[in-house]
């Protein structure tokens, strides 16, 4: 069946069941790999992105529910995003590097509704993605350091 998905402002159109997961879509139709597969149960975030703006795990959600809303993923582009990548590299925050897509996608959602956030909304934010080499403490501080630089250019 065709069906047209609309990720980071592009539209695609694929010949995929309606109940495929999304993120198998997303990684193996398109051909946007940035979205990684870690679970498969909705328990890792490593295939976080965001649906209209809502922080989505792609590999429990069938295609069907993408399909009229705005799909964002790690190639995509915003000024959060951009913030917490620049960020992220002063920070050398990756590791193995795995679940990073993942965890800047969850950041990017938090400070697209929090332009603050503590500790604690960090914390609470963030605790739906794994990160099996525990670089926890960088990637809160680069969260808070994406804020710095979001308002030095303010």
């Amino acid at each position: 069946m065709n069906t047209t998905l609309s990720i980071n402002g592009k539209s695609y159109t694929v010949d995929v069941q309606d109940d495929m997961p999304l993120l198998w879509a997303i990684r193996d139709i398109i051909g946007l790999t940035g979205t990684k597969f870690g679970c498969g149960v909705a328990q890792c975030g490593a295939c976080s992105i965001l649906i209209n703006g809502i922080l989505t795990k792609s590999c429990s959600m069938p295609v069907s529910y993408g399909v009229g809303k705005e799909i964002f993923t790690i190639e995509g582009s915003s000024e959060n995003l951009e913030f917490l990548r620049e960020a992220w590299n002063d920070g050398n925050v990756p590791q193995c590097g795995y679940c990073q897509s993942g965890q800047l996608i969850a950041a990017t959602a938090l400070l697209d509704k929090n332009a603050s956030p503590t500790d604690e909304d960090i914390d609470t934010a963030m605790s739906g993605n794994i990160c099996r080499c525990g670089t926890y403490t960088r990637i809160k501080k680069a969260i808070h350091k994406a804020v710095a630089l979001k308002n030095e250019t303010i």
